[in-house]
């Protein structure tokens, strides 16, 4: 036997563009969010400026250009994938990306396609999710109020969003509600969100705001730590620690007197960062390691270099390479500019 030409065929090179995602600290990277738009027909105060300057169509991939990538995360391990905004919905043939999406998970490839919506559009898409193998949507709403729902996305009606959402719950799908948590504007309304949510088999996820891209109002006067907000609401409810996940960063307790979930999302007073398995890629091609950090990788350029795909999962690797352990996002008068200067619709949270 000739066991030299036996050494040479083992000795092959890894396959590097199925090589599983590691960063540094040794966690794998298996969840990947993906805005699809920087744009949105909201324009939430906490969000975006009202007079947004958005990029130009021609700087975005196509649509077959995102499939590509994604196709190539889940080639290297990518599980769970999310996609967001700006409002992913208001993207021109976005329907076409999540239907080639779906044959992942029909192909067993992936677990779970999901996607954050602000509902505007979900009357008209809910069914076509469904048909595409979304089973779990979250919608942000942080009011039930139609004025102050106005005030805070500057935009929207409040009556097209509970439309969509009665429309996504017909259809099947299971929603989460995001709300994010403002001081003196929605924190006196949460008992009443969370209670409506849970009453309609609806878990709810407070988040607290993030210092992220200029707006036209200071943060540090609507900023509410959750575990303040913990502390109200443990005055009339009952809120017991679970180990439930849903893959995301939100610590979950379960609140006995609705019988239903409520999540934390803290990326100030706890720092979520240990277990980070997410990364996040923007509608130019861009790959954020981290939400709170400024370094990227440039993945249009190494997309569009060749049609070989082992080039980009290099550039890929290199970039996990670098994954940060952490953010490190302040909120207070002294340090009151955001920690990045990027807007939040452009990474999707």
């Amino acid at each position: 036997m000739n066991t030299a030409a036996i050494d040479q065929t083992d000795a092959r090179p890894l396959d590097t563009t199925t090589a599983p995602m590691v960063d540094p600290f040794g966690r794998a990277v298996t969840y990947l969010r993906v805005s699809v738009t920087d744009r949105c027909d909201f324009r939430c105060t906490y969000c975006m400026a009202e007079h947004m300057t958005f990029l130009p169509k021609k700087d975005l991939l196509t649509l077959e250009e995102l499939q590509r990538l994604c196709s190539a995360f889940i080639a290297k391990g990518v599980r769970k994938l999310r996609l967001t905004g700006g409002e992913p919905l208001v993207r021109k043939n976005i329907m076409f990306l999540i239907r080639e999406l779906g044959k992942e998970i029909e192909a067993g490839r992936l677990d779970e396609l999901t996607l954050t919506t602000n509902g505007s559009q979900l009357s008209k898409f809910a069914a076509e999710l469904v048909d595409c193998g979304v089973r779990r949507i979250n919608v942000s709403l942080d009011t039930l109020d139609p004025d102050k729902f106005r005030q805070i996305t500057r935009w929207g009606e409040l009556a097209r969003v509970l439309e969509g959402i009665d429309a996504a719950l017909a259809a099947g799908l299971k929603v989460k509600i995001n709300a994010v948590a403002l001081k003196d504007f929605n924190d006196a309304e949460i008992p009443e969100l969370m209670r409506w949510a849970h009453g309609r088999g609806m878990d709810l996820t407070l988040i607290e705001t993030m210092p992220m891209g200029e707006v036209d109002e200071d943060r540090t006067d609507h900023y509410l730590p959750l575990s303040e907000m913990r502390r109200r609401l443990e005055a009339d409810f009952t809120l017991s620690d679970i180990p439930y996940r849903t893959g995301g960063p939100a610590r979950y307790v379960e609140v006995a007197e609705t019988g239903g979930r409520l999540g934390l999302i803290t990326p100030l007073t706890h720092n979520f960062c240990e277990s980070c398995n997410r990364v996040r890629l923007t509608c130019t091609g861009t790959l954020y390691m981290c939400l709170g950090q400024n370094d990227a990788a440039d993945l249009r350029a190494a997309l569009r270099a060749t049609d070989d795909d082992a080039y980009l999962a290099q550039v890929i690797d290199e970039a996990i390479g670098r994954k940060p352990k952490g953010h490190d996002f302040i909120i207070d008068r002294e340090h009151n500019r955001p920690a990045v200067a990027r807007h939040m619709s452009v990474t999707g949270g």
